[in-house]
């Protein structure tokens, strides 16, 4: 299933990875007791941001990338019952891998 949303200028729509269950020790983290998932997914990319003499400059991330972000940046929405989170590039934190 495809999605409908193409972000815009120099935004990117991430896909947050939920931090497993159980950590060491066996003891299972309630989800009110959990932190925000830094560690995304890029799963769509804007057009890019325009530098000041007009010109696009290229993202430096590419769709399947997995990125850390700003712990509250961006705008979370939910579509076809998974949450994303739309945020500009400088939300962007470090490429993992």
């Amino acid at each position: 299933m495809s999605l409908n949303v193409k972000p815009l200028g120099d935004r990117v729509l991430v896909e947050p990875v939920e931090e497993k269950e159980v950590k060491k020790g066996g003891i299972i983290i309630p989800d009110s007791a959990k932190e925000k998932p830094m560690e995304s997914v890029i799963v769509a990319l804007g057009t890019g941001k325009t530098d000041d003499n007009g010109k696009k400059v290229p993202f430096e991330v590419k769709k399947g990338d997995r990125v850390l972000v700003s712990k509250y940046g961006g705008t979370e929405i939910k579509l076809n019952g998974t949450e994303y989170k739309i945020l500009n590039s400088d939300d962007i934190l470090a490429v993992i891998g």
